[in-house]
């Protein structure tokens, strides 16, 4: 009989998404302890792609944990990887785990679902701090007399997102077809062309798009500028309405004479993805991001040993380290409208990037190139040994052996063997 604790997580591990990769890895590391009975809860994830699984050999294994149809007992370990408002504790123990925020303060419903946990990841000290400092303050709507105060009361640990070294790692490479890119120096951008008005999208790539054009116009050398982007999925659709958006930013720039802009859209693999990191014409990663949880595309680059241009704001100041990467200062501004959704609210605010800062540095970078790469290769030696898959499966099991209590265990029964006298016969 099976006496481990029975481990049973939500999330959508089987989804092509951020939060997929991170079930992935978060269940991965559990697995590994060799402590818990693991099943999985397949959930979706927005309208991302469905069966990673099957199309990536290496996770194919996590579907022998899943659980076919719906939950039918309690579990001693209950894990959810999502939003926290959507976290609820069906377990004997809950853990809520969440890439956590990318702005200054969350929804009071957030912080409600924390608190129903016994126990709460968060990908950043960034997010976890943001998390400690949301408070607010519950009033009856009839008599405006104080209810409660809501505040984090329940424990939240920072795990970070571990990359796989050995998939993630400096090896040059030219499968990936760029044949199309004339130029031999790029910046790569990797992210989601996300909803907002002009500079006002969460990794601000109308801005990157607009400042890239303005730095290199009229130049008579130009680096290019790769964005691996897409809207919601990767589709036709979404190339068209990405080509709308550079065309209307490059037609209100004063010049006939720009760098190239190229959108590379489409599923790629990670080995593909490592690929296009390597690729010797892509030089260097900007992003000018206005606030991230974590920030995964610029760990696994700076894994590459080749220089990042990005905000010096939330989760991904984690693991950049200002002596080796480009970090670009700014001030905070409130969340525009167009941004806005059920958790980027409106009274928070995010990172609003130095424009200035951004011209001066991607000349800097191009420029100077060899002086950058040398501080991108001590990045790199770092977060390999900081930042790494085993490193954050250790931090894992640290953390779950601290926490996880003990579970009252089946016991067979097992019967004495009885050594009756002998019985003698009555006469």
């Amino acid at each position: 009989m099976d006496k481990k604790p029975t481990f049973v997580i939500s999330c959508p591990f089987d989804t092509m998404s951020g939060y997929g990769a991170r079930s992935r890895d978060i269940i991965k590391s559990i697995i590994e302890t060799n402590k818990y009975n693991v099943k999985l809860l397949p959930q979706r994830w927005g309208e991302t792609a469905w069966g990673f699984c099957k199309d990536h050999k290496e996770w194919e294994f996590l579907l022998d944990y899943k659980i076919e149809g719906q939950l039918t007992e309690k579990p001693d370990i209950w894990m959810q990887i999502t939003i926290p408002n959507e976290f609820q504790p069906l377990g004997k123990y809950n853990i809520g785990c969440t890439a956590g925020i990318e702005a200054t303060f969350c929804k009071a419903e957030w912080v409600m679902g924390l608190n129903k946990m016994d126990l709460n990841f968060v990908s950043s000290n960034f997010a976890k701090e943001t998390f400690k400092r949301s408070k607010y303050q519950q009033k009856d709507k009839r008599t405006g007399q104080l209810t409660q105060n809501i505040e984090l009361q329940k424990p939240i640990e920072v795990i970070f997102e571990g990359v796989d070294i050995e998939r993630y790692l400096p090896k040059p490479s030219t499968k990936i077809d760029l044949s199309n890119v004339k130029e031999s120096w790029c910046y790569l951008f990797v992210g989601h062309w996300m909803k907002g008005d002009f500079g006002h999208d969460r990794k601000n790539v109308s801005l990157l798009v607009k400042a890239f054009y303005e730095t290199f116009k009229n130049k008579k050398d130009k680096p290019a500028l790769i964005l691996k982007s897409s809207i919601g999925s990767s589709s036709y659709m979404s190339r068209d309405e990405i080509l709308k958006k550079i065309k209307k930013i490059r037609d209100s720039v004063n010049s006939q004479n720009l760098p190239n802009i190229y959108l590379f859209n489409g599923e790629v693999t990670d080995e593909e993805m490592n690929q296009l990191y390597n690729h010797p014409k892509v030089k260097a990663m900007v992003s000018l991001t206005k606030g991230e949880g974590f920030g995964r595309p610029l760990l696994e680059f700076s894994l590459i040993n080749k220089p990042i241009i990005t905000t010096n704001f939330s989760g991904h100041t984690d693991f950049l380290d200002p002596q080796f990467t480009t970090l670009l200062n700014g001030e905070l501004e409130k969340i525009h409208k167009s941004a806005a959704n059920d958790w980027l609210i409106g009274e928070a605010e995010w990172f609003k990037v130095d424009a200035g800062e951004v011209g001066k540095s991607l000349k800097s970078v191009y420029r100077n190139y060899k002086d950058y790469k040398i501080k991108a290769k001590k990045q790199g030696y770092q977060n390999r040994n900081k930042f790494n898959h085993q490193k954050m499966s250790e931090l894992v099991k640290n953390i779950l052996d601290k926490n996880i209590p003990d579970f009252p265990k089946q016991v067979d029964l097992v019967l004495p063997d009885l050594k009756l006298p002998k019985l003698k016969k009555v006469d």
